[in-house]
């Protein structure tokens, strides 16, 4: 059974059950059944995993190409997606969440991937954030963020990386010195996903010696003097969704702004990555079911020396290659899921697999070659395949990279 939130949520959503099951684009419900999504769900998650693929195909996917060649933040239809409780999928009920588990957000950022993989992406970063307050935060922090990110009134970044730190996320040089009853932030962050739109910015930085236990999390507001942004970058994806280096010259933060104690910060950055993981390779997953539908459409209707494509036994095995690597990962991300959500000693490790295992077969193996599958086509952007591929290529790198995930993993399996 789920939560009780997850019941208040389909009550939320029942105005939308007439509407189309899945992305128009996919034609989600002409697909065998062998790569259906809702396959090992019970009845409740089907509900609020049809209402997410409705509005990804009402409102997401025909504006995708247009999010990404404008690069638009498309500020409004994502408060529409938190109107159905989507903006805190993951976080309490009491202040706004929809209070659901690993698995259901899992669910709800993969269908939501299949109309746009971008822009769900930042909507996956701005639940991490919001999650880490809501689990992290005392109850006065939890009440005054935590409502007005559920209902994307106010947005939120994620800010871990720097100039000088990537993986090695112990070496942050950020600072935050005490003075009475502020924090004085000096130093920057960079490749900051909703950079300079976001209102919240949930900070590592460093407030004691070298190492983890030097580091806590502060959240800065847009707006606190001494916060700046450095210029929009031009990136091969992601573009419905901002990136920029968020700068910090003698920014004063009030202490009451740090969540959680001094010195947890690293244990908070890493408890939100487990779960970013999860959420990401949910998000390659979307674009990977939306590619196999294309792919399959395409085969079906484009003829070669007289006959349909679908016809050619290499492009069949290969169709079925594609859709036995989409299930495959669909099934391990849910399994890392349920293990996150259960808290198990395992959940690290299986967060790693689920992300270094669909991040990859997701962009090589399956959008990468629903793009050949199309042919010259493939790499017009009149087709939305090739904008699948690109907005999952940079998956492998963020919320960890790939290369640290066989780390993590290599680790469980070594350890004593």
């Amino acid at each position: 059974m789920l939560r009780c939130g997850s019941q208040r949520l389909v009550k939320r959503l029942g105005c939308l059950h007439g509407l189309l099951w899945a992305p128009a684009q996919t034609g989600h419900r002409s697909v065998a059944f062998c790569i259906d999504p809702s396959m090992g769900l019970n009845e409740e998650q089907k509900r609020f995993q049809k209402v997410a693929f409705d509005f990804a195909a009402q409102e997401m996917a025909p504006h995708m190409a247009e999010w990404d060649q404008k690069e638009l933040f498309p500020v409004e239809v994502m408060r529409k997606a938190a109107q159905l409780g989507f903006g805190g999928v993951y976080v309490r009920t009491d202040v706004g969440g929809s209070g659901l588990s690993r698995l259901d957000s899992s669910v709800v950022f993969e269908a939501l991937a299949t109309g746009c993989t971008s822009t769900t992406a930042y909507i996956s970063i701005h639940n991490m954030c919001a999650w880490m307050i809501d689990n992290f935060g005392n109850e006065e922090q939890r009440h005054k963020f935590c409502p007005q990110l559920c209902t994307m009134e106010k947005f939120a970044s994620y800010c871990l990386t720097e100039p000088e730190s990537g993986s090695d996320a112990a070496s942050i040089l950020t600072s935050a010195k005490r003075q009475g009853d502020q924090y004085i932030l000096n130093g920057s962050k960079a490749f900051i996903s909703g950079g300079g739109e976001s209102d919240i910015y949930v900070v590592m930085c460093r407030t004691g010696g070298s190492g983890p236990k030097g580091l806590s999390c502060i959240v800065v507001e847009k707006g606190t003097p001494g916060l700046s942004f450095g210029k929009k970058e031009k990136k091969v994806g992601w573009n419905s969704q901002p990136t920029r280096a968020v700068i910090f010259e003698d920014c004063a933060v009030p202490v009451a702004n740090r969540i959680g104690s001094e010195g947890q910060g690293f244990l908070i950055a890493m408890k939100g990555l487990n779960g970013g993981r999860i959420n990401v390779a949910s998000c390659s997953l979307g674009a990977a079911h939306a590619s196999v539908v294309l792919a399959r459409n395409h085969l079906k209707v484009r003829k070669q020396f007289g006959a349909p494509l679908a016809n050619n036994q290499y492009l069949q095995f290969q169709l079925a290659d594609m859709a036995t690597r989409l299930v495959a990962s669909r099934i391990l991300i849910r399994t890392a899921a349920v293990a996150l959500q259960e808290e198990r000693e395992d959940a690290v490790a299986l967060c790693s697999m689920a992300k270094l295992f669909a991040t990859e077969e997701c962009f090589a193996q399956i959008c990468n070659w629903a793009l050949q599958m199309h042919g010259g086509y493939g790499y017009l952007k009149d087709y939305a395949v090739q904008q699948y591929m690109r907005d999952s290529r940079v998956h492998q790198i963020l919320e960890g990279s790939n290369e640290v995930m066989r780390i993590l993993i290599s680790r469980n399996m070594l350890q004593d």
